[in-house]
């Protein structure tokens, strides 16, 4: 059995959430089947980085080349909504969100281009794999894809290791921490605002690539009065992430869309208490092991995260819930479903 695979983003540093499920499907699926043959597919800007990865020994590296008659597949999973031109005789198409249609977080020419890319992949697949419900009902209703195509595989997440010691950081105050991009829909306008009202011995955190609509955050920032309680690292490398979960008190995640929130299920699965927002698939992930508010609604933001600061007792509490929400999670688990999304078609 030969399994073709768009390997492109499971490559690189500075993997995103699409880079982090990528990679651990391809080598979670190559390692729980040794029967299959695995040809992993890569668009030209990252062929030659993927010259460096080792394979596991049933996998190979391909060039994937966008030409209409070239390559021909029997069966092919797009792993980020996107497909070759030519149909494979079987297709299966991964959709983590649409907020670049359904919301203005991105130029006009991106959001033409992505949405152009994400219809094509609808009308090809055979079936769709959804890493949400929420994801699933923006497929359907925004692409208008049949719900009998729609299948939902959430992602897994990674606990530290039994015997990691991270770094102890030099700190003066108390972390609230927020990983991932600073851009618009992150909503850390918002967020800033509400610690600007929090004790003077919290310090925030905000780490990760600058994005779109940058300019205005970092602006923001600059003119704040807490200025100096907060800290811009930048993107983080796995390491300097895991020192950062091991050295915080807070995670805040108050995102206004989310096909998923990796970050949330990371920072549940450390431990550490989670504030957030109360829409898009974000609840559908955390439950009730989380703070949280209208992303919206500035005075709920604060209110929100003052209370979750100046009550330990709650701080606790959501710790010890959100390990056990995390742990119903497992990349593991998300490798046999998808595995049998696969067999529907084979």
């Amino acid at each position: 059995m030969k399994l073709s695979l768009d390997a492109t983003y499971s490559t690189g540093k500075n993997l995103t959430g699409v880079g982090i499920y990528s990679r651990e499907m391809i080598w979670g699926l190559a390692e729980a089947h040794q029967e299959a043959e695995f040809r992993l597919y890569y668009r030209t800007h990252r062929f030659l980085a993927s010259r460096h990865e080792v394979y596991p020994s049933n996998a190979r590296a391909r060039l994937l080349n966008d030409l209409p008659f070239l390559p021909q597949f029997d069966f092919f999973h797009g792993l980020n909504q996107r497909l070759p031109r030519r149909k494979a005789k079987r297709t299966v198409t991964t959709f983590h969100d649409l907020f670049v249609i359904s919301g203005d977080y991105s130029t006009p020419d991106f959001r033409k281009r992505f949405t152009e890319q994400a219809r094509d992949a609808a009308e090809k697949s055979d079936l769709i794999i959804c890493v949400s419900h929420f994801t699933a009902g923006q497929v359907h209703e925004l692409l208008q894809v049949d719900k009998s195509k729609l299948r939902v595989v959430h992602h897994g997440v990674r606990f530290p290791a039994a015997n990691q010691e991270p770094l102890q950081l030099n700190r003066d105050k108390k972390v609230i921490l927020f990983v991932g991009a600073i851009q618009k829909r992150k909503n850390l306008g918002r967020l800033v605002k509400a610690f600007e009202q929090v004790g003077s011995d919290w310090k925030l955190v905000l780490a990760g690539s600058l994005g779109y609509g940058s300019a205005e955050i970092l602006e923001q920032i600059t003119n704040s009065p807490r200025r100096a309680d907060i800290e811009l690292p930048g993107y983080v490398t796995d390491l300097e992430l895991e020192n950062w979960y091991a050295n915080c008190d807070i995670f805040a995640f108050p995102s206004l869309d989310e096909g998923f929130g990796i970050p949330v299920l990371e920072a549940m699965g450390w431990g550490i208490p989670v504030f957030t927002s109360d829409r898009s698939a974000i609840p559908e992930v955390t439950g009730d092991a989380a703070v949280h508010v209208n992303p919206e609604d500035q005075d709920e933001m604060i209110f929100g995260l003052k209370t979750l600061t100046e009550q330990a007792g709650l701080r606790r509490k959501l710790s010890q819930m959100g390990m056990e929400r995390a742990a119903e999670f497992s990349w593991e688990a998300a490798v046999d479903q998808t595995w049998a999304v696969y067999k529907e078609l084979l």
